[in-house]
């Protein structure tokens, strides 16, 4: 029996050879997000960005761990006067607009080498963290140690965890020492963060993603899967998504907002469907409605309203002080 770090069968599970991201049909043939799976709910979110991308002043969207670039397509439609790349561990999709730039990575914590001196940039990574494989630890009674699998989903604890994840979880996690704690480390999340930002010279970076803040850290850890539109036991065999929350607080970016808070921020909430419509224009009065019911559905409260977004603006020249805010 071969007993694997979760960190490790992980990183294998969804960007190996046959991973999970790799898969022909990709991810949105096994879960739905804000910018593909609710209907009218892309429309929402591009709009969302590129609001932000205007108060912000950027002239660039890299949307980073883009799946299959379905928010590209988004936004190619609402701002074709903003440049567009996209950027994920598959070949160019055959569909993918023409006027937006693509950049395959090898995914996981690392940023393409291609990927430097960008400016008047957005950076767009959007549940791309939680999908940054980790390691997972458990308190044994005595001390932390390391969380393994073997290839039949069976765990056990292992090694003990080394001295950056011991102390990573001393500083950013409250009752690390209770017995039976379980953590999954952001040390590996945030130096990934700070990889992905330092390629940015101008602009602003923002993720998005489900995490926890440090008064609300969860006791038995978020390691799940998602497989055919439902969640699952996370299974590292390249079938299932295998994703963890984030510690957003541990990232460094100076602000962060609910997805729902954000929205109402930006002043994006779609007008209500004008009744007219449905007689002179049934295809427009749908539209409309699809679009307010989309909205309803990424800002509601216990759902994808809950997500955080970090918004973390960044400037290289010494006027640092002049960069945009909101």
């Amino acid at each position: 029996m071969s007993w694997t770090p979760w960190e490790r069968a992980w990183q294998d599970a969804l960007y190996g050879e046959r991973g999970f991201y790799r898969s022909t049909h990709g991810p949105a043939a096994h879960f739905a997000t804000s910018a593909q799976g609710i209907p009218g709910g892309g429309a929402v979110l591009a709009r969302a960005v590129v609001a932000l991308a205007r108060v912000h002043r950027a002239r660039h969207i890299l949307d980073f761990a883009c799946g299959r670039g379905e928010l590209l397509t988004q936004l190619s439609a609402l701002a074709p006067d903003l440049t567009l790349t996209g950027v994920d561990v598959v070949d160019r999709p055959a569909d993918l607009p023409q006027d937006a730039a693509w950049v395959a990575g090898p995914g996981g914590a690392q940023v393409p080498p291609g990927l430097h001196g960008l400016s008047d940039v957005l950076v767009l990574a959007h549940e791309w963290l939680d999908v940054v494989p980790c390691p997972v630890l458990q308190h044994d009674g005595r001390r932390l140690r390391v969380v393994e699998i073997d290839q039949h989903g069976v765990e056990r604890l292992g090694a003990p965890a080394s001295a950056a994840d011991q102390r990573w979880c001393e500083d950013n996690w409250p009752d690390w020492d209770r017995e039976h704690s379980r953590i999954e480390v952001g040390r590996t999340r945030d130096a990934a963060y700070a990889e992905l930002r330092g390629s940015v010279d101008s602009g602003v970076v923002v993720t998005i993603d489900y995490g926890h803040l440090r008064d609300a850290r969860p006791d038995g850890g978020t390691l799940m899967g998602y497989r055919d539109g439902q969640a699952c036991a996370p299974r590292p065999d390249g079938s299932t998504d295998v994703t963890a929350h984030v510690a957003m607080d541990t990232l460094g970016a100076p602000r962060l907002v609910r997805q729902r808070d954000l929205f109402t921020k930006l002043g994006i909430r779609p007008e209500a469907a004008d009744d007219a419509l449905a007689r002179t224009d049934p295809p427009a009065y749908l539209r409309s409605l699809a679009l307010r019911s989309a909205y309803t559905a990424l800002t509601a409260s216990g759902g994808l309203g809950d997500f955080w977004w970090s918004v973390d603006p960044v400037s290289r020249r010494q006027d640092a002080a002049t960069a945009a805010s909101w």
